[in-house]
């Protein structure tokens, strides 16, 4: 078959998304403290941005002035998220920018512009102590000892390949050449480390760590190192009556062995982690005064931008300023537009989202998690007039808080299962599960089969395949694992 070269036309049609859609769909998606942190690089990059200040404004401020900036700039009132055809042209439209700055007055300052020579001080975190983890610990004891030379150095690399609980991530070959020594150096040193507090700490596997516990204990060539050696799965089953036959022992002293073994640390260096707890801050408050409820989204801690004043000053010597600087002037104020209206636009559709939210799930806020309806981003998009996709972006990684607690907007979206008096929210069924067994016999723990029969009793109907399913998605162990023997 011959090959040629040919020329084609074709009419195509394609989803653009533009940079200053993309940025809006990215503003949108932000959780609270990247987008402080966003908002502050962009108040340092974007000269034509100012943090508003607490005093009241400048006595030559035009109230409207950011209207006014934004109808010259010919911009539309705000990014449609689902208008992703919309042509370049129609965001980037702009009229002559300078007309927009002879319009405003001129406050008398400078222009304000960053000094790149300025030496940063340093921040206050600089200053605060942090607690040593397991690594500083260990490094603190293998100084105290007597050990030198090719050994300590083997040790440190040891100490180095520990993970947070305290096992061994690397093989004995691969750490000797890490630290030029030979396999038999570095078998020493790793002995060494393991002689270390905390007891079992640089073990490769859960038995090595339990059985270098028992060397503590005294308790080599006991029952206890038997079961470690030998029944792990067995306990973890709790086949006690089958262990009991295995070893020719009574129950009680099988018992008596898995009390020694329940004492011991599987993860000897968790109790040496200094990570930080996270500390959720929730984007919307849903009030509930006189008996009605409000809705308020947290700004605190975000900067409040505007359209800065300090460069009228600039735009009055527009005549001295060559084709780059103008063009720089016209970008960094179309950017500076864009963002603003972007931002009012997320503000204004997590608040949909919220209200939206509020109006399907009223009864969880007057009520209780009980009362949880199932809902999805279907439902509430069909409502709102917005793409689904738009919905989940204004839901992730935001939480809202209430008298009922703080929750994550996804919290509020589940599916559900056949009630007596409709569908019962999935989230609901779980609480349900979970109450049960909570409050179950510890020495007669609930069968799946039984919870059916208990959700049926609450007017709930549930397959037996749904409650394990539940029960695995709240790590809620078997019936045979959550049965307790007394001793």
């Amino acid at each position: 078959m011959a090959l040629d070269n040919r020329l084609e036309i074709r009419l195509l049609q394609k989803l653009i998304l533009t940079p200053q859609l993309q940025q809006a769909i990215k503003l949108l998606q932000m959780p609270q403290l990247e987008l402080s942190q966003s908002l502050t690089n962009e108040l340092m990059e974007n000269p034509f941005l100012e943090e508003e200040a607490e005093e009241p404004a400048p006595p030559d401020e035009d109230p409207g002035s950011r209207e006014a900036a934004e109808a010259e700039s010919g911009l539309e009132p705000g990014p449609d998220y689902d208008d992703a055809e919309a042509p370049l042209e129609k965001l980037m439209n702009m009229t002559e920018t300078d007309d927009y700055f002879e319009e405003r007055g001129f406050d008398g300052r400078d222009l304000g512009y960053f000094n790149p020579g300025t030496v940063a001080q340093p921040s206050f975190e600089s200053f605060v102590s942090k607690d040593g983890d397991l690594q500083d610990h260990l490094l603190w004891q293998l100084r105290l000892s007597p050990i030198e030379g090719r050994i300590r150095e083997a040790a440190e690399v040891v100490i180095g390949n520990l993970d947070e609980n305290g096992y061994l991530q690397a093989a004995i070959e691969d750490m000797a050449g890490m630290a030029g020594c030979t396999v038999e150096e570095t078998g020493q040193a790793l002995k060494l480390v393991q002689s270390f507090d905390p007891t079992g700490v640089g073990a490769r596997d859960l038995q090595e760590c339990l059985l270098m516990q028992l060397d503590s204990l005294g308790l080599r060539g006991s029952l206890v190192e038997s079961l470690i050696t030998g029944n792990l799965h067995d306990l973890e089953k709790k086949r006690y009556n089958q262990i009991a036959k295995q070893y020719n022992c009574s129950m009680d002293e099988v018992l008596a062995a898995v009390k020694v073994i329940e004492t011991l640390e599987p993860k000897p260096g968790r109790n040496y982690s200094n990570s930080s707890p996270v500390y959720v801050t929730p984007d919307v408050f849903v009030v509930k005064t006189e008996g009605e409820f409000h809705i308020l989204l947290n700004d605190e801690g975000l900067p409040k931008l505007r359209l800065s004043h300090l460069y009228k000053k600039l735009i009055s010597q527009k005549n001295t300023l060559q084709k780059e600087e103008k063009q720089f002037i016209d970008d960094k104020l179309r950017q500076a537009v864009w963002l603003l209206k972007s931002l009012d636009q997320r503000n204004k559709t997590i608040y949909r989202v919220a209200e939206s939210i509020l109006n399907f799930q009223r009864d969880f806020f007057e009520k209780g998690r009980s009362q949880l309806r199932p809902l999805n981003l279907r439902d509430m998009a069909t409502e709102l007039g917005l793409h689904e996709s738009t919905v989940s972006r204004a839901t992730s990684s935001k939480y809202l808080a209430c008298d009922h607690g703080l929750f994550s907007l996804k919290f509020f979206f589940s599916g559900g299962v056949q009630g007596s008096n409709g569908k019962v929210s999935s989230t609901s069924v779980k609480d349900l599960i979970r109450k049960m067994v909570t409050e179950e016999d510890p020495q007669k723990p609930l069968s799946d089969h039984e919870i059916v029969t208990l959700c049926k009793g609450s007017g709930i109907e549930i397959a037996r395949r749904t409650v394990a399913k539940y029960r695995n998605e709240l790590k809620i162990a078997p019936q045979s694992q959550r049965k307790r023997f007394d001793q």
